[in-house]
């Protein structure tokens, strides 16, 4: 005999805020298309309890030098001549399906001079130029420089909609008055706590930044080095925002391969130990199983770095989407 099995439906009092990134030129900007993150009703991919409009999305990380020695060889060479050129990179990084392009400065230049706000200029230009993309620009970590940079992107980028990162609690009002000036959008970024994050939301929005133009960045860790942690934060803070806490509605952004390509796992080479096997495939797997684990638990932006990852990533969220 047929057995009918009703399956629970939450229903929640809070969803999340839409953020739109990217200015198209009837928008006063130069991207091909703008890119609405968030809008979610529900847990991710439980489209039968309520709507999700909007996918997780992918970028695709640049940078302003090739990063050499900084990664390793695995990614290095998955990407070849292309690092030496951030337009090139970029458009690489374009057809492999990112959805986004993450522009990182480093604290040199290409050639290991120091990185400034008006060399910064011209290659915010060129990577601008090389795609109708929406673009994410992070600083090199180091406040001062993080200013010099940041203010300099946010004046060449005028009308852009860019997304800024990172700002942090002692190093957000430079970044926020900027993007404020010029149109763009912040991330604010905090070490894996749901108060901290909330915090950061409101002194941002204290300084005049609407919190449709914010995005959180709470961290994580990779597979194996914290990412149990940064799942639970990252969880907590959208269930906070499906009960209701205005706060904490904004879309997330997290950095899985910037976190699994500095493990051991990936860097460790061939035969380092034996029993792990083959390099390239265990440092890819790493970045999958990091990226992959961060979506399920409410990622709105995931930042990668291998094209294969890429590949992976897009296949399983647009299966999600489907289930």
């Amino acid at each position: 005999m047929p057995v009918t099995v009703e399956v629970p439906v939450e229903k929640w009092a809070g969803t999340v805020r839409p953020v739109v990134l990217g200015a198209t030129a009837a928008e006063g900007g130069t991207r091909s298309h703008s890119l609405t993150l968030g809008g979610q009703a529900t847990l991710p991919f439980l489209g039968f309890e309520a709507k999700a409009p909007h996918p997780p999305r992918v970028a695709v990380e640049v940078w302003n030098r090739n990063p050499g020695e900084d990664w390793p060889e695995p990614l290095t060479s998955a990407w070849g001549a292309v690092l030496d050129d951030p337009a090139a990179w970029t458009q690489a990084a374009e057809a492999t399906g990112a959805d986004l392009i993450a522009l990182r400065f480093a604290t040199v230049d290409e050639t290991g001079a120091p990185m400034t706000g008006g060399k910064a200029r011209q290659v915010f230009k060129a990577v601008l130029k090389a795609t109708g993309l929406p673009l994410i620009v992070f600083g090199p970590g180091q406040a001062e420089l993080d200013n010099e940079i940041l203010v300099a992107v946010a004046e060449e980028g005028a009308g852009e909609r860019l997304l800024l990162g990172s700002c942090e609690d002692k190093n957000y009002r430079t970044i926020v008055a900027a993007a404020l000036a010029n149109g763009h959008f912040v991330t604010a970024r905090t070490p894996m706590d749901v108060n901290l994050s909330k915090q950061l939301t409101i002194l941002i929005h204290d300084m005049g930044m609407p919190l449709e133009r914010i995005v959180t960045d709470p961290t994580t860790g990779a597979l194996g080095y914290g990412i149990e942690y940064g799942y639970s934060v990252m969880e907590r803070l959208r269930l906070a925002a499906l009960q209701g806490d205005t706060m904490t509605q904004q879309p997330m952004l997290v950095t899985p391969g910037e976190e699994a390509w500095r493990t051991k796992e990936a860097r460790a080479a061939e035969g380092v130990p034996a029993a792990w096997g083959d390099w390239a495939t265990r440092a890819l797997n790493w970045e999958t199983m990091t990226a992959a684990a961060l979506v399920e638990s409410a990622a709105d932006i995931v930042v990668l770095r291998h094209p294969e990852t890429v590949r992976r990533i897009k296949h399983m969220i647009a299966e999600l989407q489907q289930a």
